[in-house]
């Protein structure tokens, strides 16, 4: 088999090369580590389900140099209400929960990729290898090996040895897989139906939720004059319209959008999985290879990140001989506390937003008005929402 290009024994062999991937390609290439990340979809995807950044993502995204430009281009969302049956519920303001880091923001995924994918490739050219599928991997004690796919022009495939491996290859991953690590979870019942078309209300960039008897509708601004809306269905509406998605918010909220115009249309489930482990001999999950949550929320993508940013700073010490053992240990136990925290908050969030007869929507939405009256548990429910630590915010 060949080998892929490049030292002939790297520090780190990334797997999977979507936005966590690439984000922890940057840090590992700023501590001047030798890796690659092994992608197997020969090009960039066009499609943008993930749109969230929190502020402690974007923290970490920040100090990888990419924080400027992921700011410049995404809507800055500093505040949500909650409305049901054409009533304000309660408002949530994110600047007055934590003003240091005063908004959540929003961009389509695909830009968000690109911009890490250019920082990359300014950092690290050629680390980036696409249509690599990497089928098998091998512990060697010493390094670890992995056997790739054939590429083209490439009859016998090829072959990767890196000091350590890091599966940041999905829900499907093939690196635990391979480790033999076992997940927990469950598959939930709630459908979702999303699309994003243009904007032509008057909420600005306010984030809103509409707490109705046939189950939540979600709107968030996007950059660009667009607005992403995320339905609650009864089943899962593989192959819905636009016009049906369109018919769905204005049953639902009175508000009217414009079918022929939507840009993204998507009808998904909700599973929830939790990898028993993430640290196994040689190799590393994070992001969704290690937990899939909720994408009720936005927390996924921004859990990956974090996950990288953690686990960079351990790398950096074990390839460099320095005893971290502990340090493994703690970066496990916090990011899988960090990973069931966020997959509970999901379930919240999906529990929030099922349908209920009419009747007990309104006890319900009271109940909310009246807990959420207290400016502490207004600001604690914000800083909860983006992920932040629940607490009274530092000025």
């Amino acid at each position: 088999m060949a080998e892929i290009p490049g030292p002939e024994l790297l520090d780190v062999a990334i797997v999977g090369g979507g936005p966590v991937g690439m984000f922890l390609g940057i840090l590992l290439a700023r501590q001047g580590l030798s890796f690659r990340i092994l992608e197997q979809r020969a090009g960039s995807s066009p499609h943008s389900r993930a749109i969230g950044i929190h502020p402690p993502a974007l923290a970490a995204l920040a100090q990888a140099g990419v924080g400027a430009a992921l700011d410049a281009e995404g809507v800055h969302i500093r505040d949500g209400v909650a409305r049901s049956r054409g009533r304000l519920v309660q408002g949530l303001s994110f600047a007055d929960a934590s003003p240091a880091s005063p908004h959540i923001l929003t961009l389509q995924q695909a830009r968000t990729e690109a911009i890490l994918e250019a920082r990359l490739r300014e950092l690290a050219p050629g680390a980036l290898l696409r249509g690599v599928h990497v089928q098998s991997m091998h512990d060697a004690g010493t390094h670890v090996e992995l056997a790739a796919s054939p590429a083209a022009g490439d009859p016998d495939g090829a072959t990767c040895r890196a000091r350590l491996v890091v599966g940041a290859d999905g829900g499907h991953s093939t690196i635990r897989r391979e480790l033999g690590i076992a997940t927990t979870g469950r598959d939930y019942p709630d459908t979702y139906l999303m699309g994003d078309f243009p904007d032509t209300g008057s909420d600005g960039a306010t984030a809103v939720l509409y707490l109705e008897p046939g189950g939540i509708v979600e709107s968030f601004p996007l950059p660009d004059g667009l607005r992403r809306w995320v339905v609650h269905t009864d089943s899962l509406l593989e192959g819905a319209s636009a016009r049906e998605l369109a018919a769905l918010i204005r049953r639902r909220t009175g508000t009217s959008v414009d079918a022929a115009a939507n840009s993204m249309l998507s009808a998904f489930g909700v599973r929830s999985r939790m990898a028993v482990r993430m640290v196994q001999g040689r190799a590393v999950l994070v992001g969704d290879a290690a937990h899939q949550v909720s994408p009720i929320g936005g927390q996924g993508m921004n859990l990956g990140w974090l996950d990288a940013a953690a686990l960079a700073p351990v790398i950096g010490s074990a390839l460099r001989g320095r005893p971290t053992g502990l340090l493994l240990e703690r970066f496990e136990k916090t990011r899988m506390s960090a990973a069931r925290r966020a997959s509970w908050q999901a379930g919240l969030n999906m529990a929030l937003g099922r349908p209920l007869p009419a009747s007990c929507l309104e006890v319900r939405n009271a109940t909310l008005a009246r807990v959420l009256h207290s400016t502490w548990l207004r600001n604690a429910v914000a800083r909860r929402f983006t992920m932040q630590p629940v607490g009274r915010a530092r000025q």
